[in-house]
């Protein structure tokens, strides 16, 4: 499928690995223009080329923390006026919930729906300007269902999903969308690290906890990166004008729900 965004602009935050990287793939192989951004040069480095000799496409590398006013900055003096924004970023690690402190709290926040928020009123006003836009926010299935370890985490994703809901329909005439996609267990480090922690806490090995994670899963397999990529993909294209404010559960049927 076309998706009628060949040489649209698009700044993927922390994509230089795992499902930032696999949405910044999919938006080259669709003819878009990256900014992609890491906080290793390294692998930010190997990303970029990798998609630069693959699809031909300009790529901006942008190697900063995005949760900071300067890597925002750098961010958008890389690309001004970008037509997608794919928001990403690291949570806060798992932590038991009498582990975590004011400082921590305020952090996991800031990281997970104070800074897409920042980037989101940054680029909102000029898409709409424009007549096209495309807001992608990757959160997490915890926004749905508790996952061990995560509530942090799951907590400032939720509020930023009930924060944007409001939003997504003032700027809905405007043919800018703005729409969530919730990763279930999907095969990235974010995963190991839970699987060893889920190991940990039940006294068995890594391979035994992850056998019984992936057996707790419909699909009985984790998502992949590439697959998780294709959707938002889809999401930033034209056939998706009329999408917006919406939940995408990629989860291989784990979270139960028939509405």
């Amino acid at each position: 499928m076309n998706l009628g965004i060949e040489g649209r602009s698009a700044i993927v935050c922390a994509s230089s690995r795992g499902l930032g990287r696999g949405c910044a793939m999919a938006l080259a192989e669709a003819g878009c223009n990256l900014v992609v951004n890491g906080r290793d040069p390294d692998s930010l480095q190997v990303t970029a080329q990798e998609i630069r000799d693959r699809f031909g496409v300009s790529v901006a590398e942008v190697a900063a923390d995005v949760s900071t006013e300067d890597g925002q900055k750098a961010l958008l003096d890389a690309c001004p006026s970008p037509d997608i924004l794919v928001n990403n970023n690291g949570g806060p690690p798992r932590r038991g919930f009498h582990e975590l402190s004011r400082n921590d709290m305020l952090e996991g926040v800031t990281q997970n729906m104070v800074t897409p928020l920042e980037l989101i009123q940054a680029v909102i006003d000029g898409m709409s300007q424009r007549g096209f836009g495309r807001i992608v926010n990757i959160t997490s299935l915890s926004v749905y269902m508790p996952i061990q370890g995560l509530d942090l985490s799951s907590g400032a994703r939720a509020g930023l999903t009930a924060f944007l809901a409001g939003v997504a329909r003032e700027v809905a005439d405007k043919n800018v969308t703005i729409n969530n996609i919730l990763p279930g267990k999907m095969d990235t480090e974010r995963l190991h690290a839970g699987i060893r922690y889920g190991a940990q806490k039940a006294g068995m090995t890594y391979d035994e906890q992850a056998k019984q994670q992936a057996a707790q899963i419909p699909a009985r397999r984790f998502g992949t990166a590439e697959e998780f990529g294709q959707l938002c993909a889809f999401l930033c294209s034209v056939h998706a004008g009329y999408l917006t404010g919406q939940n995408f559960p990629v989860d291989g049927g784990l979270y139960t729900s028939a509405f």
